[in-house]
């Protein structure tokens, strides 16, 4: 490894251990699913049914902070010293989205809304047909709004302020706690912090690959009449690899170009649904939702089930997903909120908050309330019974291949899905190469990006264990176990980060005094 890097600076801790565990996890995985799964849901009961609360409290902290200091005296604070912003704002706010979210926000888009559907929010009994309706289309909007965007802005906000005023330029989440643990960030607990962020992130990105390929693996196949299969799914992992190795090779003007291009495929896409499908009932749907959500914020944000009465009396719809959602969105903060604070040279703290919720807020929610609202007029007006389904043992792939069959020109609409989701995931993962391959750099210099072969060499992990979980056959809750129990100890490095950020910005305050 050594000589094919001819790096002298790549921090060798940080670089193979993530790589070890990665690959001891994916063979238990393939050899012993039973005991991976078992292993798993244990630790999945423990923080989910004894710690859920931490996860509930933590978003409704973060996003009160992030509002505070945007529109305090120190959200005037600039990043950096430049005259105006490195980017428009449009390829901004496009990286902002694109960088962020993967191709998993058209799979959630087009399906989430059918699990809501069935379940039973509040504990909720003989629910009518309008509250289905209104619970299945508000609680996307929730789960993808702004306390998940908050995980990602307040950090990247932090980020920012590290590397433009601080001129720290090693991007680690031990780096941003030095304000708290000071030259510890140097030594032992440092590396801890890093590994658990590593590999915190290599788990997130699996759920990702391991939810969304086999939608791209089905529509391929639906359009080409080729055999849906694990070897088709893992043809299209190992493609989308390629991609943005590729990709990878351009460097930031790449990532802006992809982002961009990534916007207009999506747009299209967006269009071909409602133009083509029942327009009316799409915005009055989403404008509903908003409503909605706006009016519930507060208990959709704080309810618990303490009875699990939502649920299998065990583990109930708070446990199930809206738990579920922030540890996913917690375990992506290891490394998009370094990409947004990277972009936003030149931005001030209240711009860069305020705007990345604007870009990424309202991008999401048009994708859920378009996509989402399309496959939902088809459940409530018996076109196709999606939601029966997937209680039925469907998978979601197949379901959504149901709900484009409701488009003129199916496959024609399906290949612009298949090419969106391929630029999404080549514009996300290109961005995320780029930070995760700084970590694997003892001491870069101010404004050195990471050598080409590294950002690669982390594109090949980034596959690995998805590749295992799709011979594990992985259900979601597995896939969402993964998540959750990585993101706890990020949980609680977030909370160092935010404290420090706050404690240097105090100072900075009174030193300017």
């Amino acid at each position: 490894m050594k000589k094919f890097f001819k790096e002298s600076s790549i921090d060798w801790s940080i670089t193979v251990f993530p790589l070890v565990t990665i690959l001891a996890l994916a063979v238990f995985m393939i050899l012993s699913p039973e005991k991976a799964a078992s292993g798993i849901d244990f630790l999945r009961g423990l923080l989910v049914n004894d710690l859920g609360f931490a996860y509930m409290l933590f978003g409704l902290a973060v996003v009160g902070i992030s509002l505070w200091v945007a529109l305090s005296k120190y959200g005037n604070v600039q990043l950096g010293t430049l005259e105006k912003p490195r980017y428009s704002t449009f390829s901004w706010g496009a990286m902002i989205f694109t960088s962020t979210m993967a191709a998993d926000i058209l799979y959630w888009a087009l399906i989430e809304w059918a699990y809501y559907f069935s379940e039973r929010p509040f504990a909720m009994e003989n629910m009518t047909l309008a509250e289905k309706q209104d619970w299945a289309s508000a609680y996307p909007l929730f789960h993808w709004g702004v306390t998940p965007w908050a995980f990602y802005i307040l950090p990247a906000a932090a980020y920012g302020y590290m590397m433009y005023v601080k001129k720290r330029p090693r991007q680690r989440m031990s780096e941003a706690c030095r304000s708290v643990i000071g030259d510890r960030a140097d030594g032992i607990l440092g590396k801890v912090i890093d590994l658990f962020a590593v590999v915190g992130l290599l788990a997130a990105t699996a759920t990702t690959f391991s939810l969304t390929t086999p939608l791209l693996s089905a529509a391929l196949a639906k359009v080409t009449g080729l055999q849906d299969s694990k070897g088709l799914s893992i043809f299209m992992l190992c493609l989308i690899a390629v991609v943005f190795m590729l990709a990878v090779w351009f460097g930031m003007k790449g990532i802006s170009w992809l982002a961009n291009s990534c916007v207009w495929l999506f747009i299209a896409l967006l269009c071909v649904f409602f133009f083509f499908g029942p327009t009316r009932y799409i915005v009055e749907t989403g404008v509903t939702a908003m409503g909605h959500m706006a009016q519930n914020f507060l208990s959709m944000s704080t309810w618990m089930d303490p009875l699990r009465l939502s649920g299998d009396g065990v583990s109930g719809f708070a446990q199930n997903w809206t738990i579920f959602y922030w540890a996913y969105w917690i375990s992506w903060s290891v490394a998009t909120p370094f990409f947004i604070g990277k972009i936003s040279e030149g931005r001030t703290i209240r711009q860069t908050i305020l705007g990345a919720y604007i870009a990424g807020v309202s991008a999401t929610f048009m994708a859920f309330i378009i996509f989402g609202n399309f496959g939902l007029h088809q459940q409530v007006t018996g076109i196709a019974d999606i939601a029966g389904m997937l209680s039925a043992g469907v998978s979601p792939s197949e379901a959504i291949l149901v709900i484009f069959e409701a488009l003129p020109l199916t496959k024609a609409a399906l290949v612009l899905l298949l090419v969106c989701m391929v630029a999404f995931y080549a514009s996300t993962f290109d961005a995320l190469t780029m930070v995760i391959a700084s970590y694997s750099l003892k001491n870069p210099k101010e404004g050195e990006e990471p050598g080409k072969k590294l950002r690669i060499f982390w594109s090949v992990v980034f596959i690995l264990l998805p590749v295992a979980l799709l011979f594990n056959e992985s259900t979601l809750t597995l896939l969402q176990s993964l998540s959750i129990c990585a993101a706890f100890p990020i949980m609680i490095i977030l909370c160092v980060i935010i404290g420090g950020f706050l404690k240097d910005l105090k100072e900075q305050q009174t030193k300017d005094k």
